[in-house]
């Protein structure tokens, strides 16, 4: 599939105004995504993908008016499907970076969390006991938190994929963004959430250490970070509906009302993360 078939031209605001991005791509996996099971859209990539019609990225150019948007986001994606496609029975999302170009001109990106598998670790938290401790049986062993050096290898791993947009569109404005908090760090809400206090108070420094990790890569990279985490407080996964900005394990959301991909954004945290891209872009 070529750059142009991805291509979509969108309407600027006005006649006469010169947009002040002209290109934008944008790059990451479900939760640049903002995944989702009611508001699938196949524009810019197959079904797997589960990418939103309302994610932060689309939100972001209609907001700039910006005339030619490819959307590469897609669910499950890992820093290699950024140089190698991701398939599945639904199709062929090509390798993401296939969407850069030398006239790109602004690139977000969010990756990293499936490389350390944490999205697939908070699964195994998932216990019928509210004593029981599963994932931190599992995952600190002899004092050795397999999770925190799984965060680790994934640095190394995101500064390539900055350095390969970097050589693919070098005159691009790159924003890196991390993931809000989608559980707290003082317990859960069991049985609402099926997971232990503990375990509970462990994803969310492991989501702490992952926010740490991409802010540090920004920096060493210099690119821009845009820190979603910290204006995230009191919207995580136990929230009612209306103030969570991130689904729990129920495959039910409330913004909108319809079937949602677990541990993933809702609209309203989609609407969150395209609020702090445009702030740090200087346009709201």
């Amino acid at each position: 599939m070529t750059v142009a078939a991805l291509a979509v031209v969108l309407p600027v605001g006005t006649a006469h105004a010169e947009p002040a991005v002209n290109e934008y791509v944008a790059l990451g996996d479900s939760w640049a995504a903002d995944a989702t099971l009611s508001q699938v859209t196949t524009a810019f990539t197959p079904l797997h993908c589960v990418q939103s019609i309302g994610n932060y990225a689309k939100q972001v150019a209609a907001a700039l008016a910006v005339p030619v948007f490819r959307d590469a986001t897609c669910g499950g994606a890992v820093t290699v499907n950024m140089t190698s496609p991701q398939a599945s029975v639904f199709g062929s999302n090509p390798p993401q970076f296939d969407r850069l170009t030398e006239s790109t001109d602004l690139v977000t990106l969010e990756i990293g969390g499936n490389d350390a598998e944490l999205a697939a670790t908070v699964s195994d938290c998932v216990t019928a006991d509210p004593r029981a401790t599963p994932c931190l049986d599992a995952m600190v062993v002899n004092g050795v938190d397999r999770m925190s050096a799984n965060i680790a290898r994934a640095e190394p791993r995101v500064a390539a994929v900055l350095a390969g947009i970097r050589e693919r569109a070098p005159h691009a404005r790159v924003l890196l963004l991390d993931y809000f908090e989608g559980i707290g760090v003082t317990g859960g809400c069991f049985p609402m959430i099926p997971i232990s206090d503990p375990d509970a108070i462990w994803l969310g420094g492991k989501l702490i250490e992952l926010h740490d990790m991409l802010a540090r890569v920004a920096a060493t990279s210099g690119v821009e970070f845009v820190d979603t985490y910290s204006g995230s407080a009191g919207h995580d996964a136990c929230q009612p509906v209306g103030t969570r900005w991130v689904e729990g394990l129920i495959p039910f959301s409330g913004t909108p009302v319809g079937l949602a991909v677990p541990f993933h954004p809702n609209q309203l945290g989609a609407d969150y993360q395209a609020r702090r891209v445009l702030e740090v872009l200087g346009a709201n």
